[in-house]
């Protein structure tokens, strides 16, 4: 007998999609719970679509989610019965995880299986041959240089690995945490904070815990998580981050947080070369080569001391070197930090398998709902091309068109009428192409920073900008990660790189950190109507709408000459 509920907002499909109809009253409570299983891969305006993968169960098996978990959720959320191939495969993926774990004696690396049936296939496996040989003991022998690279393989063919070889404690390192920062404010972690530094390392369970990636926003303190695990595990730390900028946050964190001297914190960037028993470095800098088929000169960076910590800042940046890399360095604990898991060039299966699985994942909307971070206001305005610029568009290749689109020049009208709307508040403009941005400062009379631009003088502009010194701030794509501008409440995106949900994340995250008083903030993609430009926002959507944000969508033409009242009123809906 097949059961429909009308009343109940999604529709199962027997290819793995989930459909939600958004209009539901119980619309927001079943994209919470989906968010934590599967993938939102559409967001057409009255119905979402998501996808459940082996990989997004096996994420979620990690984080603690049961098969029980999600069947029951599905089935209270469905309309139709869940497809009976559905119910199979959720048990069948979740089942897996775990099913093969690699285990040490000491010397000898073993694969272990209660399943003999998947030792064999395992065994057999042409792609495995030359990896694993098989034991006295029924198991299969891995060498330990082949830790990482088995454990890339074993999730290609379905069967994710879970590593309970152990690691090496690396070079101690002893330090407190402060009662107080270095300003005389009391510290403490905030709940949230501390459940995610528990999810990475278990004190009672010393060697399972130690590898894994957590998710939480930006503005929810991720630094501060990683200078609470240093602070728990005790060791020589290498942190890998995104650009200089951020080196030097996290450097001033750990002056604030801990009582560590700064004679034992590093800088390895393009202007030092520091190695001290807290070392950060920057992923450009350990990506650096003379040239495309010459050796990189920093890698070795890895084997200068004894770490016991390696911290991936922005783990969905990781360049592909870096994996390489870490697919070598196994028996040390690896620490990823992001605010999305998503990677534009589809390496999930790597930070997984070589880095670690997500250990904790923390609703944005709910840090929202707490006050940690600012509710944001998400709106995209669409704005006409001229007659002559709509001409130059229709004669341009595909590559010209989105960049036309990008640099259309009524933009920058819509940029003044959003400054005088917002005027009193820190307002960053964020593009992608120096030459608009250029336009955009000269018209405007406001500084830019770019990555032409040298470190000091960006952080002098950083520094006024905090300060409230400047209220406004023309920033290129060099402000997408790891800036910590915490009274920023309006970002007006002006251009951006193609369709990425991972630039959408970290430009959100510039206006997300919680604001004295009215704890909101403002968040305005600019796109130029009717284009390629147009096309690529909705997958810049699909971000934003798996956090749980609502996009307004507006037409440039309600914005000029609308009374301020009334366009306010428009952009909170």
């Amino acid at each position: 007998m097949h059961h429909y509920r009308p009343e109940l907002p999604l529709i199962i499909q027997s290819d793995f999609t989930i459909l939600l109809e958004t209009g539901n009253p119980r619309a927001e409570e079943a994209a919470a719970g989906l968010g934590r299983f599967a993938d939102l891969i559409k967001t057409p305006e009255h119905i979402h679509t998501y996808r459940i993968s082996s990989l997004s169960l096996w994420n979620a098996a990690a984080a603690g989610i049961t098969k029980e978990e999600v069947l029951t959720f599905l089935q209270q959320f469905s309309k139709f019965e869940v497809p009976v191939q559905v119910k199979n495969d959720i048990i069948r993926f979740i089942g897996r995880f775990g099913l093969l774990r690699l285990e040490s004696d000491g010397i000898k690396l073993r694969l272990k299986s209660d399943d003999r049936g998947v030792l064999q296939e395992i065994g057999s496996h042409p792609s495995l041959k030359g990896y694993v040989g098989v034991s006295s003991e029924g198991a299969l022998e891995v060498s330990p240089v082949h830790r990482g690279l088995i454990k890339q393989e074993l999730i290609r063919i379905g069967y994710p690995v879970l590593d309970l070889a152990g690691y090496h404690d690396g070079e101690g390192l002893d330090f407190t945490l402060r009662a107080e920062d270095a300003a005389g404010k009391p510290f403490c972690l905030r709940d949230y904070q501390q459940e995610a530094v528990d999810a990475f390392y278990v004190e009672n369970n010393r060697i399972m815990s130690g590898s894994g990636v957590l998710v939480l926003p930006c503005g929810a303190g991720k630094t501060v998580i990683g200078i609470a695990a240093m602070a728990k595990l005790h060791c020589a730390t290498l942190i890998l981050t995104s650009n200089v900028t951020s080196v030097r946050q996290w450097k001033e964190e750990i002056l604030q947080k801990t009582d560590m001297k700064e004679e034992q914190i590093g800088e390895y960037s393009g202007d030092r070369k520091e190695v001290r028993p807290v070392t950060i470095a920057t992923y450009q800098i350990l990506t650096h080569r003379k040239g495309k088929d010459e050796e990189f000169l920093h890698m070795k960076l890895f084997n200068e001391r004894d770490w016991g910590l390696i911290v991936y800042d922005e783990v969905h940046l990781l360049p592909a070197p870096v994996f390489r890399v870490t697919a070598d360095i196994q028996a040390t604990r690896r620490l990823g930090l992001t605010a999305t898991l998503i990677r534009e060039d589809g390496r999930e299966e790597d930070v997984f398998s070589l880095v670690g699985p997500k250990r904790y994942d923390m609703p944005w909307k709910e840090l929202e709902h707490k006050g940690w971070i600012a509710k944001v206001y998400c709106s995209e305005v669409r704005v006409p091309l001229n007659e002559a610029v709509r001409q130059q568009y229709a004669a341009a290749d595909a590559k010209q068109k989105h960049r036309i689109a990008g640099e259309n020049p009524l933009k920058l009208d819509i940029v003044a009428y959003l400054l005088q709307l917002h005027k009193g508040r820190q307002i960053l403009i964020i593009g992608q192409y120096l030459d608009q941005l250029n336009m955009v400062a000269s018209a405007l009379g406001i500084p830019l920073i770019s990555g032409e631009m040298p470190h000091s003088d960006r952080d002098e502009l950083y520094a006024r900008f905090k300060s409230g010194e400047l209220p406004v701030l023309v920033v290129s794509k060099v402000a997408n990660f790891a800036v910590d501008l915490p009274d920023a409440s309006v970002a007006i995106q002006i251009s951006g790189s193609f369709g990425s949900r991972q630039e959408e994340a970290q430009r959100l995250g510039r206006v997300l950190r919680p604001k004295s008083g009215e704890n909101t903030a403002y968040f305005y993609t600019l796109v130029s109507k009717d284009t390629k430009e147009q096309e690529f926002a909705l997958n810049r959507q699909l971000f934003l709408v798996e956090k749980g944000y609502r996009y307004a969508i507006t037409e440039a033409a309600a914005f000029i000459g609308t009374e301020d009242e009334k366009h306010g009123q428009r952009a909170a809906n």
